[in-house]
């Protein structure tokens, strides 16, 4: 262990004392905290009634969601590859608890905190075969420990842009010894494949294998339910439909002055906006800025009628992959306020052209999907306005954009198998 993994722990056990205090409250540390407090018994239990030692188990960490997602499409491939095979499924954030539900694993919680004994107990428990994990996060003392009992370990759908933390001190140094224990890396791009070398992963380790993502949302889009009673009650024939999803207030402001704009210049154009957070406060300001604009609109908890050019406000979560479905155009939030920009691959899975704000430097495959011809940045609502006429208005146009799209998502395709092989190739390495 090196001298700043030793920091590293020791600050570990000096919180420990504070932790009772910090899991008060509603907030994302407390719940996070609160979901730990019997992590590792959670999987020992689960070892001690399910785990079959006779076959192979491999664990998933994903920290959150987003990179969740791509640890999804990689172990179901997994699974079609090596049905036989275990699998243990762990978050950090409270934010993944829902999603980790649907995971198909044999056993899904919370990371455990990082203390070396801790994590002993959990591969000792759970005997893996390997431990993948996803896009970024890795743990010092879960690499420590998976070390010491030669479990190798993988990052997949790796992910290192120039501007990572990981590349500059102090972090750089911190996770030395963590990213230089890492037996395959799967990166996403030669690119990003290249900059892992500079964190001292060997070159022999990497791979590139892609990003796993591009499965997952085609997987998504090709299992929609049209005729679902959601999108049969939203379908507009006749009208051209803008689905804006994960929107932010800074994107909603151009956007209904946008379709104001187009509204005033004929434009045959519905909109069904699904803010990122559509709690009560966010959506009564939302509707107010509509009011102003004199666009009619309803929430989908009032069972709106799709007919006529009116604004349908999402006011739950859980349903835009299936949203997009409906979409001639879509447009995607975050690129004009910091929160950066939201998934970009989801409506371009559903051969739909996509717009997005300027900031999206957090998204590599935005810029890719520009330059393929599959989307447009729009930098203004002046810009947005232009665009959203130009696309309502050309049919043709409108049909080749989706298209350009639809075949962007296409090429990455095959992520989540070639990821999946490496988990196996690193499996039967390890056993010789």
């Amino acid at each position: 262990m090196s001298t700043l993994e030793d920091i590293y722990t020791g600050a570990l056990r000096l919180l420990a004392p504070a932790t009772p205090l910090l899991a008060r409250g509603n907030g994302k540390l407390a719940q996070g905290i609160r979901g730990r407090r019997d992590a590792v018994e959670h999987l020992e239990g689960w070892a001690r009634a399910e785990r079959d030692r006779s076959r192979p188990l491999v664990w998933f960490h994903a920290p959150s969601v987003g990179e969740g997602l791509q640890a999804r499409a990689v172990l179901t491939s997994l699974l079609e590859l090596l049905p036989q095979v275990q699998t243990a499924y762990t978050y950090f954030s409270p934010s993944a608890v829902a999603f980790a539900n649907r995971i198909p694993a044999g056993v899904t919680g919370y990371l455990p905190i990082d203390l070396p004994e801790q994590m002993d107990r959990c591969i000792r428990a759970l005997h893996p075969s390997a431990i993948v994990f996803s896009k970024t996060e890795i743990w010092p003392n879960l690499t420590r420990a998976a070390e010491a009992h030669h479990v190798p370990l993988l990052l997949l759908s790796a992910t290192l842009p120039e501007s990572s933390s990981r590349l500059r001190q102090p972090t750089r140094a911190l996770l030395a010894a963590s990213h230089q224990r890492l037996y395959r890396v799967g990166a996403i791009s030669a690119e990003h494949a290249r900059r892992f070398e500079r964190l001292g992963v060997s070159r022999r380790s990497i791979a590139v294998t892609g990003d796993a993502r591009f499965d997952q949302v085609a997987q998504r889009a090709r299992g929609v339910d049209r005729s679902s009673e959601l999108l049969r009650g939203l379908a507009a024939p006749g009208s051209v439909t803008v689905v804006a999803g994960s929107t932010w207030a800074e994107d909603e402001t151009h956007l209904v002055n946008a379709l104001a704009a187009a509204r005033t210049a004929g434009s045959s154009i519905r909109a069904i906006m699904a803010p990122h957070e559509p709690g009560e406060d966010h959506l009564l300001e939302l509707e107010k800025r509509l009011d102003e604009q004199q666009l009619p609109h309803r929430r989908l908890a009032d069972r709106p009628s799709a007919e006529g050019a009116e604004v349908i406000l999402i006011d739950r979560v859980g349903i835009l992959g299936d949203l997009y479905a409906l979409a001639d155009i879509a447009y995607v939030g975050g690129g004009f306020g910091t929160a950066g920009i939201h998934s970009v691959l989801e409506p371009a899975a559903f051969g739909t052209p996509v717009l997005f704000g300027p900031r999206h430097s957090n998204a590599r495959e935005a810029a890719e999907l520009v330059a393929s011809g599959g989307a447009f940045e729009v930098r203004s609502t002046r810009e947005l306005t232009d665009q959203l006429g130009r696309l309502a208005g050309d049919d043709a146009f409108r049909r080749a954009t989706g298209e350009r799209a639809q075949t962007y998502v296409d090429a990455g395709l095959g992520a989540a198998e070639r990821s999946a092989r490496l988990i196996l190739l690193a499996m039967e390495e390890r056993e010789k």
